[in-house]
């Protein structure tokens, strides 16, 4: 094991979860504030271009952060996919036509089921599918309250399938089981230069860290079932005739101070003592 490697497991291995028991602020302190507030996930990007940094909003719209690597709780994870007018597919400033916000039903036009649909086939878009297939990754970092949203193109899909297989489905663990790492590599097609998401398992949870770990999951992947449910049926009201999906939809959720608290000791430290299996 390299001497960077074994920093991080060390890192990892001293992993805090958001306890909101230990907060400075008591939940009645936050709740005014709180109060009606759409909290938007921080959404990050696999980068264009073949760039090997992440770009990872903060504080400063102006000045965010850039790291190799995101390292953290893979707590949720599910399919989505849009559709945009030809030419527009990397503007972010342009609304697809049809979005689903699982991969099954589209909203839009054509809209519909997703597996039906001509624009969901390959050869649709050259040797692709006009319509881009997407994953959408719940990462829980150490120390943080809210995950951050890794949305990753079709390019990074296989990679992230792969390693599920082989980390996780194999050995019958779900994925908010263990600390996973997220890195990038170039690659060059040819006519074509882009980033691809690597992935590596640093760490399992077990015993009393592990049933921590499953109680924020499990809390956490209801709540965003019931706001992926709500955005989906906002979306179908917010169709303008013409079938242009608005543009203001974004991912959100109510945080209440209590949402995705967490009983129990806020820091999981696997270098103290064993734990029970």
């Amino acid at each position: 094991m390299t001497y960077n490697n074994e920093n991080a497991l060390a890192e990892v291995k001293n992993f805090t979860l958001p306890a909101m028991i230990e907060s400075d602020f008591s939940n009645e302190e936050l709740s005014e504030d709180f109060d009606g507030l759409q909290m938007s996930f921080q959404r990050v990007k696999i980068p264009a271009g073949g760039t090997l940094q992440f770009e990872i909003p903060g504080d400063d719209p102006e000045n965010p952060d850039y790291e190799k690597t995101l390292r953290g709780i893979i707590v949720y994870n599910h399919q989505a996919g849009a559709y945009w007018p030809e030419g527009s597919e990397y503007d972010d400033n342009v609304a697809p036509l049809c979005s689903s916000v699982d991969g099954k039903l589209g909203i839009g036009t054509p809209g519909g089921a997703c597996a039906l649909c001509e624009l969901n086939k390959f050869g649709t878009d050259g040797k692709g599918k006009a319509c881009k297939n997407m994953r959408h990754l719940y990462i829980l970092r150490s120390g943080e309250y809210m995950p951050i949203l890794l949305s990753l193109p079709p390019t990074s899909i296989r990679p992230f399938s792969d390693f599920m297989n082989v980390s996780f489905v194999s050995r019958r663990r779900p994925a908010w089981s263990s600390v996973v790492e997220i890195g990038l590599k170039r690659v060059d097609n040819g006519s074509n230069t882009y980033s691809v998401a690597t992935f590596r398992k640093l760490y399992d949870f077990s015993g009393e860290e592990l049933a921590q770990v499953k109680h924020y999951a499990d809390n956490f992947r209801e709540q965003v079932k019931m706001m992926l449910q709500q955005r989906a049926a906002d979306s179908e009201t917010r169709m303008e005739p013409e079938g242009v999906y608005e543009q203001d939809s974004r991912y959100s959720t109510v945080e209440s101070g209590e949402h995705f608290a967490i009983s129990g000791p806020g820091t999981i430290d696997g270098e103290r003592e064993a734990l029970p299996a």
